[in-house]
């Protein structure tokens, strides 16, 4: 007997292809139901709207993507490994999930409370694993910094003024991204002052 639990997450599968297909307005409990094969009714045994389902698909991909940015973390020891994997993983992410960013960014009214609450929670998500690997990092003597929490946010928010041209950009070619994220990174580990003593006073 397929439990509840398989026929949600089948609904949810479905939802997903969708949403990406046609956008969130576009999209009916219809086009999800044809999707799965299955009557309208069945779905609405498991959800009560097309908004229900959104909501779960949303914050399902999202749990996801930030499981799959800690495991790639996790795998590295050095701290300027796991920042150079944390901000990669990260947007390669995000580009995987390019449809319904743009959902999130274009489509909604209804939804602003729920897009408020999610871009709030998935920012303080990110400002944590970031904090966490430049805490590893200084505690290692990798990194020299006075507020690691500060300089979390910093990194954040140079990273999501990245996020509109990489992601609504029609050209998805990984080059493009990884030439910009390169230029990123030896920002962040290098900076843009010349170690010159010679300008030490200038």
């Amino acid at each position: 007997m397929v439990k509840k639990s398989e026929i949600r997450e089948k609904i949810l599968q479905a939802a997903h292809e969708v949403f990406n297909r046609y956008g969130y307005g576009k999209s009916t409990m219809d086009d999800i139901a044809r999707e799965m094969g299955k009557g309208k009714s069945s779905i609405y045994y498991y959800f009560t709207s097309k908004e229900d389902i959104f909501r779960e698909v949303i914050e399902k991909e999202l749990n996801v993507m930030k499981e799959r940015i800690l495991a790639a973390v996790s795998e590295k020891e050095d701290s300027r490994e796991k920042l150079k994997v944390y901000v990669v993983e990260r947007m390669h992410e995000l580009q995987s999930l390019k449809n319904l960013y743009h959902v999130l960014r274009t489509e909604f009214t209804a939804l602003r409370d729920f897009v408020d609450q999610v871009r709030q929670q998935t920012d303080n998500d990110e400002i944590s694993i970031v904090a966490g690997i430049l805490d590893h990092g200084v505690a290692a003597g990798r990194f020299y910094l006075e507020d690691t929490f500060l300089t979390a946010i910093a990194i954040v928010t140079a990273l999501k003024g990245m996020e509109i041209p990489l992601l609504v950009s029609e050209n998805n070619g990984d080059p493009i991204l990884g030439q910009r994220l390169d230029r990123l990174l030896d920002v962040l580990f290098y900076g843009i002052i010349r170690r010159d003593p010679d300008l030490s006073n200038r």
